[in-house]
């Protein structure tokens, strides 16, 4: 049986594979260390954690999409 970690690679292959842009801005060496480091620990590209941070935001926030 696949970890959710697997799954959640994998969906976000699929779904990344559409087309992509460069998104431009600068972060301190000690955030992007820190994020990048997470990222990994939970089975995460950087940009799907971004993109996951951004959804929960906008939840919190109360943006529609």
């Amino acid at each position: 049986m696949e970890s959710d970690r697997a799954i959640r690679r994998k969906t976000a292959q699929k779904s990344d594979s559409v087309d992509l842009q460069t998104l431009n801005f600068k972060v301190p060496n000690s955030f992007k260390r820190e994020f990048k480091v997470y990222a990994a620990e939970q089975g995460l590209t950087m940009l799907d954690l971004l993109k996951e941070g951004f959804e929960l935001s906008k939840k919190k926030r109360g943006a529609s999409k």
